[in-house]
């Protein structure tokens, strides 16, 4: 991973491609992007935008997908925001 793919989170380090890539795993998104977002207790979280694959996401959706990174990859990576986005910008 490049350096700036990587996310400082509590000290731990997380690649954002490693989240990215759990994330297609899942039947339920379409396309995401995972980047770092500055959080005031951990420095940086992981951040989550996807594309719902049913055009519609929602709390249990996101509950879900949080899920299946933690079983996926690892718990400390999962993503501790993240937002539904029509598309990602190109």
């Amino acid at each position: 991973a490049r350096s700036d793919d990587m996310i400082v989170s509590s000290g731990y380090n997380i690649a954002a491609p490693e989240v990215e890539n759990a994330l297609l795993m899942h039947h339920a998104v379409a396309e995401c992007a995972v980047v770092g977002a500055p959080d005031a207790d951990r420095g940086m979280i992981v951040k989550a935008y996807i594309v719902p694959a049913s055009g519609q996401g929602d709390s249990a959706l996101a509950r879900s997908l949080q899920d299946h990174v933690k079983a996926t990859i690892a718990p400390y990576k999962y993503p501790r925001a993240g937002e539904f986005v029509p598309a990602l910008p190109k």
